[in-house]
């Protein structure tokens, strides 16, 4: 069977004629955010968490070298663009790293609530209307109501909740760079600097992940995480940022608390309360009041080129 893709600008993969908004890419990219290190801390119980960060990022990076072969994209980029890359990887080890340690101690929903607030900089620089101000605000009430942190209960969480939180929004502001960037590569750029943030974390998390070496249902979960934690939904991001304004995209990023939240219910069993119920309520509302400023999508640049995909 065969059937048409049309593969567009920035990486988009498009079947037939119809693209799938970016906004769906980050609803998908937001689902397994958190569903991978959901199953990830049930995982805690055979690896420490470091070395489930190790297992993360290194599934990761095997998937996109076999499916991406990165390489042959960073060895033609220029001083500027290798970079970029560089960097970008360094963030995605050490923000991993600090992620997982950091779940180990709090509630999922609570770092990701963390991990939002630096990001609010980033969407507030975009702010140009009273309508997407009244968004903005809408959302940081939100994260303030679901930010049930007591500093003196876990002050080293803290610590590494906010120190995720500022690498996130580091995250961003490179991935966006990467996904818009004239010759960076977009998911091939992605693909580099995992096998970049690999060289990174090993020294810092390698000797954790040893046991799970020799753990088979510890290295097929790990294998399962990364997919879920790394390739899915940093994927998605690449294809959501491609055609997102940055501040949009920082906006949209306060869904997070609220998918953690849920997947906490579901998968962990973090029940919320009534108030942090009302932050996820505060949050959709900021999502559903924001307007992004009209701007000439990429793809109207040129036709999609066809290309057949054989299943």
């Amino acid at each position: 069977m065969r059937r048409s893709i049309a593969v567009c600008a920035g990486d988009h993969i498009c079947v037939g004629t119809h693209q799938l908004p970016p906004h769906a890419y980050f609803v998908g990219s937001a689902v397994f955010h958190y569903l991978g290190p959901a199953f990830a801390v049930l995982l805690f119980a055979r690896v420490e968490p470091l070395g489930v960060a190790w297992l993360r990022i290194a599934a990761a990076a095997a998937v996109f070298a076999l499916w991406r072969r990165p390489w042959r994209r960073f060895a033609r980029l220029d001083a500027r663009g290798r970079w970029t890359l560089v960097a970008w990887g360094g963030v995605l080890a050490v923000m991993n790293a600090c992620f997982y340690l950091a779940i180990d101690r709090l509630p999922l929903g609570t770092v990701a609530a963390i991990e939002f607030l630096p990001v609010i900089a980033l969407a507030a620089l975009g702010t140009r209307t009273l309508r997407n101000a009244a968004a903005l605000a809408l959302a940081v009430g939100g994260v303030y109501l679901l930010t049930d942190v007591r500093l003196e209960g876990e002050p080293v969480g803290v610590a590494l909740a906010l120190a995720n939180a500022l690498l996130f929004a580091l995250y961003i502001v490179l991935g966006h760079r990467v996904a818009q960037g004239n010759g960076i590569g977009g998911i091939d750029g992605l693909a580099a600097s995992m096998l970049v943030a690999l060289v990174v974390v090993t020294p810092i998390a390698g000797a954790d992940a040893l046991p799970a070496l020799v753990d088979p249902v510890a290295l097929a979960a790990g294998l399962g995480v990364g997919v879920a934690s790394s390739v899915i939904p940093y994927v998605c991001d690449q294809l959501a940022m491609a055609r997102l304004a940055r501040s949009t995209y920082a906006l949209l990023v306060s869904l997070l608390p609220a998918t953690a939240t849920a997947i906490g219910i579901l998968v962990l069993g973090q029940v919320p309360t009534a108030v942090e119920l009302a932050g996820v309520a505060l949050v959709i509302g900021g999502v559903a009041v924001h307007r992004e400023r009209s701007r000439q999508s990429p793809e109207v640049a040129g036709q999609p080129q066809l290309v057949q995909d054989r299943l």
